[in-house]
């Protein structure tokens, strides 16, 4: 799985590629961080937050993590009942057979866990079948039809699919394997709490000196640790035992259960699960930064020549000059209001006094302002005069509208760009937008930055810029 952050970042890009709208604007945040320092990747991830800010994002993407967590403890819970249950219902008897009790507890256990280490040796390098990504898909766990849903539910999948899946997965069902065994632990300890056993051995086909044997190749391990297992003549004195035995011995044969239940059994599987949980963090999916989507970004930000003489700045995309009709005109604003009544007046250099001939259509805000214009201007020959304040981004919903409108102008469209210095540093606080004052040589800056934008953005769409 990729980590939360980089899970944020990579929902941002897969948005951001489907025209989606955030709470910030992607373009202003990428601007600001330019003079932020930090690694790349750093930077990327402050850029997913701050994209974010209402955490809209990473508040869908905590919601498909926190219900796949969630299923994984409750599974583990249910299987660490499931062993108390199971081994509380073996030990019911007074007398038991240690030698069935101990297969019981380990036999499957220990064949599972073999197995498991011949396919890892078997599929060295090869992708298993994810059994995991079908039983717990995304698409099952969260409801929703938006595109941020469906965004992040497919970014899971992916990740679900990834080749370092295979130790999540083996990493998970150690745990419950581990749940298993813990249960069955419990159960041991509070029976032979509350009740008093006797141990007896017995066999059909293999001789009293082989099982003998065995019992004592059990009990090395576990009295290694400290546990305490039955001597030579307790072993020979709990054969065919069909009474209560003495404590001493009883609790031997207990501490050699116990031990082999830990030893053989917990111990084993909890190595594996650290395995698997060391090679998911080695294998654990990157955020690629090497896609075009984040070297477009990456470029962006580098902001220094490393050696000036040798460098050979590529000439800035130049909008054409706008060519002035002699027919109808309609102006309008771009979503901010101007300082200025007749602010077109600079624009036309014909020095037009009749305002007869000036449609102003006022300020084009939401869809019905775009509605009514694009009416008109099917209904009416006319040529656009567009001011865009200097503080407008053009970014995708800009663009989106100024492409509209050039599609309808029949006479065509030209763009004016109004400068607003009358807006204080307080007000740019205020208001959070990057207003471009003239007031400081940092200002005087980003205002030629964006002017350079907007040259590059009316150039690629070949529409002409009045000089004011």
């Amino acid at each position: 799985m990729l980590s939360p952050q980089d899970q944020l970042t990579e929902l941002v890009r897969t948005l951001e590629t489907q025209q989606h709208v955030f709470a910030t604007d992607p373009l202003l945040i990428t601007e600001k961080l330019q003079n932020e320092e930090g690694s790349p990747l750093q930077k990327l991830h402050r850029r997913a937050s701050r994209i974010d800010s209402n955490g809209a994002l990473a508040g869908v993407l905590g919601k498909i993590d926190g219900r796949i967590k969630g299923i994984m403890v409750v599974m583990s819970v249910i299987w660490c009942l499931s062993g108390f249950l199971g081994l509380f219902t073996l030990l019911q008897t007074n007398v038991v057979n240690f030698f069935y009790v101990l297969v019981c507890l380990l036999g499957f256990h220990s064949l599972m866990l073999l197995g498991w280490l011949v396919m890892t040796l078997i599929n060295q390098g090869k992708q298993s079948s994810n059994w995991f990504a079908s039983f717990v898909s995304p698409s099952y766990l969260i409801r929703g039809k938006d595109d941020v849903t469906q965004a992040a539910v497919n970014l899971y999948e992916r990740q679900l699919q990834h080749s370092g899946m295979r130790w999540y997965l083996g990493r998970f069902s150690h745990q419950l394997w581990l749940a298993t065994l813990t249960g069955m632990l419990l159960a041991i300890i509070f029976l032979l709490i509350v009740r008093q056993y006797s141990f007896s051995w017995e066999s059909t086909l293999l001789s009293d000196q082989a099982l003998i044997t065995l019992t004592q190749v059990l009990g090395w391990l576990p009295s290694m640790v400290g546990f305490d297992v039955p001597d030579s003549t307790a072993i020979v004195q709990s054969r065919l035992v069909t009474d209560a035995m003495p404590l001493s011995v009883a609790r031997q044969w207990a501490g050699l259960l116990v031990g082999s239940l830990l030893m053989y059994g917990i111990v084993p599987r909890a190595i594996a699960w650290a395995f698997c949980a060391l090679m998911f963090r080695r294998k654990k999916m990157r955020l690629d930064i090497k896609l075009p989507y984040y070297q477009k970004i990456l470029n962006f930000w580098q902001r220094h020549v490393v050696d000036a003489d040798d460098f050979k700045e590529a000439p800035a995309p130049i909008a054409p000059k706008a060519q002035v009709s002699a027919g109808k005109k309609l102006v309008a604003l771009l979503e901010y209001p101007a300082e200025q009544n007749q602010w077109w007046q600079s624009g036309f250099v014909t020095g037009i006094t009749d305002t007869t001939d000036i449609e102003n259509f006022g300020i084009l805000d939401d869809r019905e302002d775009m509605a009514r214009l694009k009416a008109y201007l099917d209904a009416n020959p006319v040529q656009v005069l567009l001011g865009i304040h200097f503080k407008a981004l053009p970014d995708r919903g800009t663009l989106r509208k100024l492409d509209q409108i050039a599609n309808h102008a029949k006479h065509g469209l030209i763009v004016q760009l109004l400068e607003d210095n009358s807006l204080s540093l307080t007000e740019h606080h205020n208001t959070g937008n990057d207003v471009l004052n003239a007031g400081s040589d940092s200002n005087l800056e980003k205002q030629h930055v964006r002017y350079q934008q907007w040259q590059t953005a009316l150039s690629a769409r070949k529409i002409g810029l009045v000089n004011n």
